[in-house]
């Protein structure tokens, strides 16, 4: 047993608050609001984040634990704060505090929660995101007042259709509250948000208080930079303290039989092949789950669908009362409201099986228990989850995590052998239980979000001049990264693509392309939008589906955990036809994990390097561990990165993604064949002598320029408006990125000093 922050969303009660510094600072309506919800304290962070909230003056971050207040540590003395501006007649026409959140389901429940305090406190809340009605949006804008909560998508669009009222509706802002702050850290959606924030401000010519908050911060100091750009330093961290609570863990191992192997307990189950692994983890999870609400994490969509598919039909045949019901961003929103609201009745045993749209913190009700399938895309996601467990008082987090590892034959790869997934997830487990979150990614250029921004500024005005534009969005703004000479390049690609074009004045407006683009709706998002095909049944909408390849009549698909035959596909309106069917299988999504770090790999090596078997192993975990450490000896990598494996020579550098795409672009570079599988780089067409002496070779050398690196990448093409991006700024873009060359020849240097086996 192990212990972390507690995560507990409920504050029972007694008869009356206790004294408290913070208390006494709110409104008195606010005090009354508290004392009849029967509030018995107020948390740590809401005890300290009061004082700087009410000097309408300090931006602040709020860190502390999924479900530990941060919500009213904001918005208690926000609410403050803007009644006594109105009892003291100082509010004119506007919105005054805007809440900007990364999920619309996240902002309908935020929308809950916030207009239950302000409906005793006579303060408007309004919500804005692509399910609103325009009916509400326009009311908004006729007369805007109190709070908004919004998503970057739709204050983009507020820019862009809105743009001479932005004033108006902004003009009496006081506070920005912006939620789940690290999912915006170093992404193109965080650097248009950024963005954003810094143009309200010149449309209303003030500077205004922000407020972010976030579970899974360990670097406050880039958290800060990032959300007052040029002036972190002053940003005022409230970090909670809050007395840990206890999390029970359990890892379970579980053998995979390869494919085309026969096996007893491998069953076909209509085009559903339930391989042993997942028959086992299906098994298991409909043991432990059944009885109570739980959440169940995989590592896909099309994963979310095997396991609702699965762990339903095992429902089926126990006669069981309870549900499994999947949730994932392809449902349609009344599936997954509907889900949502059935995790939240207490009469119904209900388990969802989920990808990350139920991470934060939409309100499910307490849920007994999180389960993880595979291993957890990073630490900060893995705190996530586990915040959504332990949410009564008294309560333990309860986390199980399913890890299914290949048979060992005498061929088996030595990343396989090492048991490299099982060990990522202990070492990701040891962190989150160290309080080791992945630090903010801030290297970025974010071109493709610039020229966004350049159309949404040019759209907000009718054109600017040019100067103007990189004062604006570089040289006051979040792209302070981008030089002078590199924006210029910017404008000539842009205008090369009839992006953007000049006036008889010289100054910037919209090409023929970019009028295009910004007038569709997919522009208002910095992030890749699928072409979708939406799923219906009966005249219900499921969902949508992206589809890549030609999906004909007769398809069977597993489908909110359901199998379907596909009926009719209309390619003109994007419409599925579906009815039920006995067979299926999940579609293929697209997606990817996430990024590993550096602390992560580093943790690996020193896992298979001691002999300390963590309590929370069960027996099969215990041996598969014992496997990995016997395998990482008898290769002799604790003495050497480099080992020969058939025709290849294999590297293991232990270092996060970032450093191995640097190393393996830069032995590209040096005509080899390389790749990745797991831990390692796969080498070809040298033996381990004549790699190290390559790498000995490169580690004495300078670190290369990036650009030089990039260069040799064919595939750099990856943000949404790469594509129209010349070779120069795309390499630009490409090594800011995904390369990381210091910490590769710091590697190289560590790694050429290890003792060949």
């Amino acid at each position: 047993m192990t212990t972390s922050p507690r995560s507990g969303s409920e504050q029972t009660a007694v008869a009356a608050a206790p004294p408290s510094t913070a208390y006494h600072r709110y409104h008195p309506k606010v005090q009354k609001w508290i004392y009849s919800s029967g509030w018995d304290r107020l948390r740590d962070a809401q005890e300290r984040a009061a004082a700087p909230i009410l000097a309408c003056r300090q931006d602040v971050i709020i860190g502390s634990a999924t479900a530990n207040g941060k919500t009213e540590a904001a918005w208690l003395p926000v609410c403050s704060a803007l009644l006594r501006r109105r009892e003291a007649g100082e509010c004119g026409p506007g919105i005054q505090a805007l809440a900007i959140s990364p999920l619309k389901a996240l902002i309908n429940d935020q929308y809950d929660r916030i207009s239950r305090l302000c409906e005793r406190l006579d303060l408007p809340v309004h919500r804005w995101h692509g399910d609103v009605p325009s009916a509400h949006k326009s009311s908004v804008i006729r007369a805007p007042e109190g709070i908004l909560l919004i998503t970057p998508e739709s204050l983009e669009a507020l820019f862009v259709n809105h743009g001479s009222r932005i004033l108006r509706v902004m003009g009496d802002l006081r506070y920005v509250v912006v939620d789940e702050l690290h999912c915006f850290i170093g992404t193109e959606r965080g650097a248009q948000l950024q963005s954003l924030l810094h143009r309200i401000e010149l449309s209303i010519r003030r500077r205004v208080p922000r407020i972010a908050l976030s579970a899974t911060l360990s670097d406050f100091g880039a958290a800060a930079e990032f959300l007052r750009p040029g002036h972190g330093s002053e940003v005022v961290v409230v970090a909670s303290t809050d007395d840990a609570g206890e999390i029970r863990l359990q890892v379970r191992g579980t053998l995979a039989v390869p494919p085309g192997k026969a096996n007893p307990r491998i069953k076909e189950a209509g085009d559903v092949v339930e391989t042993s692994d997942k028959a086992s983890i299906a098994d298991h999870l409909f043991r432990v789950l059944h009885t109570g609400d739980n959440l169940v994490f995989a590592s896909s969509r099309a994963a979310v669908e095997t396991y609702a598919d699965m762990l339903e039909r095992r429902r089926r045949a126990a006669g069981s009362r309870s549900e499994f019901l999947a949730h994932h961003g392809s449902l349609a929103r009344e599936i997954r409201e509907h889900v949502e609201s059935r995790l939240k009745d207490p009469a119904t045993p209900v388990t969802a099986i989920c990808t990350s749209t139920l991470e934060m913190g939409i309100d499910v009700g307490s849920v007994d228990s999180i389960a993880q399938v595979g291993a957890p895309p990073t630490v900060s996601g893995l705190r996530q989850r586990l915040g959504r467990s332990g949410r009564r008082p008294g309560q333990p987090a309860v986390l199980r995590v399913y890890i299914a590892e290949p048979e060992l034959t005498a061929g088996t790869p030595p990343p396989d052998a090492l048991r490299d997934e099982l060990v990522q997830s202990i070492a990701m487990i040891e962190l989150l239980l160290a309080a080791w979150y992945e630090p903010p990614d801030t290297a970025g250029l974010h071109l493709s979000t610039l020229i966004q921004q350049i159309l949404s500024l040019l759209a907000q005005h009718g054109g600017a001049p040019a100067d103007q534009v990189y004062r604006t969005l570089c040289v006051q703004g979040p792209f302070a990264r981008v030089r002078k000479s590199t924006f210029v390049t910017l404008l000539r690609d842009m205008g090369s693509n009839d992006l953007i074009q000049h006036d008889s004045r010289g100054w910037l407006l919209p090409g023929a392309l970019g009028d295009r683009i910004v007038n569709h709706y997919s522009f208002y998002a910095a992030f890749h939008t699928s072409q979708n095909y939406k799923l219906v049944t009966a005249g219900r909408t499921l969902g949508s589906l992206p589809v890549d390849r030609p999906i004909l009549p007769g398809t069977q698909l597993i489908f909110n955990g359901a199998r379907w035959r596909v009926v009719t596909v209309d390619n003109a309106k994007r419409i599925i036809e579906l009815t039920g069917s006995g067979d299926g299988r999940p579609p293929v999504f697209p997606g990817s994990g996430g990024e590993v770090a550096d602390e992560v790999r580093r943790a690996m090596k020193d896992l298979y390097r001691c002999d300390v078997v963590p309590r929370y192993l069960d027996r099969t975990a215990e041996a598969m561990l014992g496997e990995g450490r016997a395998a990482f000896h008898r290769l002799g990598l604790a003495h050497t990165s480099v080992i020969g494996w058939g025709s290849e020579s294999l590297l293991f550098p232990w270092r996060g993604d970032r450093i191995m795409n640097t190393l393996a672009a830069t032995l590209t570079g040096q005509g080899l064949h390389v790749g990745q599988h797991g831990v390692c780089l796969t080498v070809g067409d040298t033996t381990p002598t004549m790699l190290r002496t390559l790498m000995t070779e490169l580690a004495q050398q300078p670190p290369p320029d990036p650009l030089d690196i990039a260069r040799t990448v064919r595939a750099k093409t990856h943000d949404k408006y790469d594509r129209y991006l010349g070779d120069d700024l795309l390499n630009r873009a490409y090594a800011a990125r995904a390369l990381d060359v210091t910490g590769a020849w710091t590697a190289l240097s560590d790694l050429t000093a290890a003792r060949p086996a």
